[in-house]
C-alpha cells in the first residue's frame, strides 16, 4: 500500500520558512534620532538650571588680596540670598552701582547700621570690629548711615579698592550672589575665605 506523500514529506508552514522581519532600518534610525533629541534637551535643561543657580566670576583686580588673587575663578551661589540676607563677612559679587562691570567685595555694614572709619579702624554703630583678613588698615575716613535695603562693602586690600567708601552704600537688589569656591587654577582650589564676626560684634 503506497504511503501518503503528505506523511513522508511534511510541508513547513509559511511562518516557519519566512520568519517575521525585524524592525526596518528607517524605524531604528527614527528611534536613534529621538534618543539624541532627548539627550540634547536634557543637557540644555541641566545647563540652564546650573546657570540659574551657580555663577562664575573671574577675579580681575587686586582689591581682594591677600584672600583672592587676580586670575582666580570663583563659583557664586545665586540662590541662597533669595531665602537669607547677606551677612557681615560674606564675599559677594554684585552689579556696580554706576553701571560698570560686576565687582566682588566683602560685606561690612548691614541695613540700618552706622559705619565709621577713622585712624585705620572700622566701627559699626560705634564698636570697632576685628578684621584679620585685610592687607593693611584703611587710610582716610568717613561716616555712613545705611538705609533699610543697603549694604556697605569693601575690598580686603583696603588701600587699593574702589568700594562703598568711594561710591556709597550698595543697594541689596544689586547683589548677584555669595561666593563659595575658588575653582581655578587647580592649585588654588578651595572654599572662599569668609569670616564670622560673632566674637567681635
Amino acid at each position: 500500500m503506497r504511503n501518503n506523500l503528505s506523511d513522508l514529506n511534511p510541508v513547513s508552514t509559511i511562518s516557519e520558512i519566512n520568519p517575521a522581519p525585524e524592525a526596518s532600518p528607517p524605524a531604528a534610525r527614527k528611534s536613534l534620532w529621538r534618543e539624541a533629541l532627548e539627550i540634547a534637551l536634557l543637557t540644555a535643561l541641566l545647563y540652564l538650571g546650573i546657570n540659574l543657580t551657580i555663577g562664575r566670576f573671574r577675579i580681575e583686580s587686586v582689591s581682594m588680596m591677600p584672600n583672592l588673587q587676580p586670575g582666580e575663578y570663583v563659583m557664586v551661589d545665586k540662590v541662597s540670598y533669595h531665602f537669607v540676607a547677606p551677612q557681615r563677612g560674606d564675599i559677594v559679587v554684585f552689579q556696580h552701582p554706576l553701571g560698570e562691570r560686576d565687582l566682588i567685595k566683602r560685606v561690612i555694614g548691614l541695613p540700618g547700621e552706622m559705619i565709621e572709619i577713622a585712624n585705620g579702624v572700622v566701627k559699626i554703630n560705634g564698636q570697632p570690629i576685628v578684621e584679620p583678613y585685610i592687607a593693611a588698615p584703611p587710610g582716610g575716613g568717613g561716616q555712613w548711615t545705611l538705609g533699610p535695603t543697603q549694604l556697605f562693602v569693601m575690598g580686603d586690600n583696603r588701600n587699593n579698592s574702589s568700594d562703598s567708601r568711594a561710591w556709597g552704600p550698595l543697594e541689596r537688589d544689586l547683589v548677584i550672589g555669595n561666593t563659595i569656591i575658588i575653582y581655578w587654577p587647580p592649585g588654588n582650589w578651595g572654599l572662599v575665605p569668609h569670616y564670622t564676626y560673632a566674637a567681635s560684634d
